[in-house]
């Protein structure tokens, strides 16, 4: 399936930037959800990407995921490391804009966003809780592929498609199925955020996240991820590093 950029292509000069390779979309909270409004308007299909320090590993790898991460209608640094970087390389990105702020402000009918909205994947339950608080929801599964997913999407008639299947598989599984559940005009993939959202796992306290701490929190509550914590907090910072050097030669 091609994807085109048009839904980014009425953005200024200067309002993204790349990091390894990967545009990264310069806009803060209130500018992304005004950009989702307009998307759920315009009678196209579109995806949000939510880039972090690990994805843009990945992406180094991964040619076909890189694509798919570039030719997304927007792409949000969802990762201090992101942020932090973006300051290094002397292009400093608004504000780091998560999956897990983001998704109360599409659901929440205040923000002016009114939708239908269907969550895809998650684990024990957590999708279902989310939808038993939020109106918003007209369905969901964790289930990612059969005959029959697709009927119950196009059942529910969602505008809004939420992705919680990890990178890269949440990224790809878009690409290839986005044209099946026409009535989607957002698909966004989102990570473990429904974990958060549904009180499975806690959120590290709002002091730790403004000092960017974020990551030693999960490692007290999930020492499983230290791998994957190494790789953002130490391995992405040194490529970084390596971009500013190679730059500045």
């Amino acid at each position: 399936m091609t994807f085109d950029q048009t839904g980014c292509s009425d953005q200024k000069p200067g309002s993204r930037m790349y990091l390894l390779g990967v545009r990264i979309d310069n806009l803060s909270m209130q500018e992304v959800l005004e950009k989702i409004r307009g998307f759920l308007n315009d009678g196209r299909q579109h995806y949000i990407v939510t880039p972090n320090p690990e994805i843009l590993i990945l992406a180094q790898k991964d040619k076909e995921f890189r694509e798919i991460l570039n030719n997304a209608d927007l792409s949000i640094a969802d990762g201090v490391g992101l942020v932090r970087a973006s300051r290094m390389l002397g292009e400093p990105l608004k504000e780091r804009v998560t999956g897990v702020d983001l998704i109360p402000g599409i659901m929440n009918y205040e923000s002016g966003i009114r939708n239908k909205v269907f969550l895809l994947g998650g684990r024990n339950g957590v999708a279902e809780k989310i939808a038993a608080q939020w109106p918003a929801v007209v369905g969901f599964s964790e289930e990612t592929d059969g005959m029959e997913l697709f009927a119950r999407i196009r059942q529910c008639q969602p505008d809004i498609l939420l992705v919680a299947l990890g990178a890269p598989r949440q990224e790809k599984w878009i690409a290839e199925n986005l044209a099946k559940v026409p009535s989607v005009k957002v698909a966004i993939g989102v990570g473990g955020a429904f974990d958060f959202l549904s009180g499975k796992i806690r959120r590290a306290p709002v002091f730790m996240q403004k000092m960017g701490l974020e990551w030693f929190w999960r490692l007290i509550l999930q020492p499983w991820r230290v791998g994957r914590i190494f790789n953002a907090v130490i391995i992405f910072p040194s490529m970084i590093l390596r971009e500013k050097i190679k730059a500045s030669k």
